[in-house]
């Protein structure tokens, strides 16, 4: 009997919140689309939605509900000034919060930002049994989100445990 894993590609679909970004100067939503597909995950979807918790709500419901989405990344918005609402759009729709993530994606940015990582609301959670991580919008913060955490979680190789392993249990009730 093989204790070996195999890769289990999950359909991604990413969501730039920018009222500047367009897809020709997107770098994020770049950086996170090149590095899941280098991964082996597949793009289902990306959009770029203006700094509005309605649009920005509205368009993850839709990715939510959609079954064949496994997993949302969006960049942006996670900031504090007053157009940054992403965690605020976000955070209703969760049905469990992963409170670590944030709490260790600010633990690994101080390494690099120290104290700036303070300005980081970075979530995530799950929604109708989809992975949802709200990353800020700077690519360096991207590269360290999927690099560091995102990556590894993602895939249903990673030991003791990953979030792909528990995704058939995900709706239970």
């Amino acid at each position: 009997m093989s204790h070996v894993r195999e890769f289990k590609p999950l359909a991604v679909a990413v969501m730039v919140i920018s009222d500047t970004r367009s897809e020709a100067d997107d770098v994020s939503g770049k950086v996170l689309v090149e590095r899941l597909e280098k991964t082996g995950h597949f793009l289902h979807d990306k959009q770029i939605v203006p700094d509005d918790i309605y649009q920005i709500r509205s368009v993850a419901s839709q990715w939510i509900a959609n079954p064949e989405i496994d997993v949302i990344l969006t960049t942006g918005g996670t900031g504090v000034t007053g157009r940054d609402g992403t965690p605020e759009a976000v955070q209703p729709l969760l049905d469990k919060v992963l409170d670590g993530f944030g709490e260790v994606f600010r633990m690994i940015s101080y390494q690099t930002i120290k104290t700036s990582t303070i300005q980081s609301r970075a979530i995530a959670g799950v929604a109708n049994g989809t992975y949802i991580f709200c990353l800020p919008g700077s690519s360096g913060a991207c590269r360290t989100a999927w690099d560091s955490l995102i990556k590894d979680q993602l895939d249903y190789r990673t030991r003791p445990c990953n979030l792909v392993q528990l995704m058939p249990r995900l709706k239970e009730s």
